[in-house]
């Protein structure tokens, strides 16, 4: 079987992370693992999170290499080395990292992990890394369709740091025909290593960046493996999900940037002087009540928000994907859609979750914009904000929308498809939203 590799990306932004990094704590890398007893008084709470995706395999015809699958990366791993980075929301002294294989349909074997603060662009800040062990062992195999918590390190990062994570797969993926849990479209450059264990390196050397271009010219990348990085933090602290579809994943901000919606609420949350995780928990495409490209917003709300550790509110911005793909169609109706947002609320509640509802933005020029969804999305909205169902409305319509022409949104914050805000726009949603709902039960 062969894949088709995309070439190294000619170029990336960088973010740089702080000097006194390097001094935050000692290098560990050849101390014994930290081995620690489970205690009720530990309280973990998510910083990052990357909603999962099954990459589909591709179909093969004899004699032909095989295709990619449309919006997904062909990229291939064999006994290589992922170096992936996280911007966490929530800074600490104890980190562990969650790794899955959610979705595939046979064991992901991890020849080696490694947890580190990141330098420029593939290098982390000598010193700081912290090797992942695995109930004790520095090795583990995933079976099909679970997920595994590394062991707690030591590691002292603030929020809004970015955290290398490196997986040595020292098999190959596509020879196991089992589906890569991913997130497609991370709008994150990631790096592969040529063959072997480079977990640890302060330099590693790189033979892919999972950089690349869509068919629209825009850049996006990918996340393997990775469900969430997880903080020792008191208990009073909290976590906010974020459910949604490519808005909330953060589609045409700027790559490498971290400015998606909800780091715009991070750093709302830091200025303010909160401590509390978010969640992203966006997937292109997404939807309320059926699949399209990935499980649908009632499919994966247990994997994605309720069994997020330390989660406390959430926060759902899905329908247009549901409205749009129908285009005239009248199914799903307003009522098949209220009807699927009564369900996420009655599960959030039932979990002890606070919930709220975030209104449609408006999108009059994209594609699959029509006047029968638009009447569909005025009453869902309408709905969302006079119901009451959910505990509070948080109103991107109204901080995006044209006052001249409300069916679209602000020329300023249009980036081109009349459908996605720009990084502008992404603060402007992040600012819509009271810092007190996420402080209050």
């Amino acid at each position: 079987m062969k894949f088709n590799r995309y070439p190294k990306s000619v170029s990336s932004l960088t973010l740089l992370v702080m000097a006194a990094f390097a001094a935050c704590s000692p290098a560990v890398d050849s101390d014994p693992p930290e081995q620690t007893i489970p205690s009720a008084s530990v309280h973990w709470v998510g910083s990052w999170t990357a909603a999962q995706v099954a990459r589909p395999i591709p179909e093969m015809v004899p004699g032909e290499e095989a295709e990619p699958a449309r919006g997904y990366s062909d990229l291939n791993i064999s006994n290589q080395t992922l170096r992936q980075i996280a911007n966490i929301s929530l800074g600490g002294d104890r980190f562990r990292v969650v790794l899955t294989n959610a979705l595939g349909t046979a064991a992901l074997d991890v020849g080696a992990a490694h947890l580190a603060l990141r330098d420029e662009g593939a290098a982390i800040v000598p010193g700081s890394g912290r090797v992942l062990t695995f109930g004790g062992s520095p090795t583990t195999s995933i079976p099909a369709g679970a997920v595994i918590v590394s062991d707690p390190v030591a590691l002292t990062a603030p929020a809004l740091a970015d955290l290398t994570i490196d997986l040595f797969i020292p098999g190959d993926i596509g020879a196991t025909m089992s589906p890569p849990t991913i997130l497609p479209a991370s709008w994150q450059t990631n790096y592969l290593s040529p063959s072997g264990d480079h977990t640890g390196t302060v330099e590693m050397p790189v033979e892919v960046e999972t950089t690349y271009t869509r068919g629209d010219g825009t850049l996006t990348s990918t996340w393997f493996f990775l469900a969430r990085v997880e903080v020792e933090a008191p208990e009073s602290v909290g976590a906010v999900v974020a459910l949604g579809d490519s808005i909330t994943n953060g589609s045409r901000s700027t790559i490498d940037t971290n400015n998606r919606w909800p780091d715009h609420l991070v750093r709302r949350l830091v200025a303010n002087g909160t401590p509390m995780g978010v969640l992203n928990a966006g997937i292109g495409g997404n939807r309320v009540l059926s699949g399209g490209s990935s499980l649908s917003g009632l499919a994966r709300f247990d994997r994605d928000v309720l069994v997020q550790t330390g989660a406390t509110h959430a926060i759902v911005l899905l329908g247009t994907n549901d409205i749009g793909f129908a285009r005239e169609n009248p199914v799903p109706t307003v009522e098949d859609l209220i009807a699927g947002h009564m369900q996420l609320i009655e599960r959030a509640h039932a979990q002890g979750l606070t919930i709220y509802g975030a209104t449609l933005t408006p999108f009059e020029g994209a594609n699959y914009w029509t006047s029968e969804g638009e009447q569909k999305r005025q009453a869902l909205n309408e709905w969302i904000r006079t119901s009451g169902a959910y505990d509070a409305v948080i109103d991107f319509e109204e901080v995006l929308r044209d006052p001249n022409e409300p069916t679209k949104i602000l020329p300023q914050f249009d980036p081109g498809d009349h459908l996605h805000p720009n990084d502008a726009g992404y603060e402007v949603m992040a600012s819509a939203i009271d810092l007190e709902l996420l402080t209050s039960p």
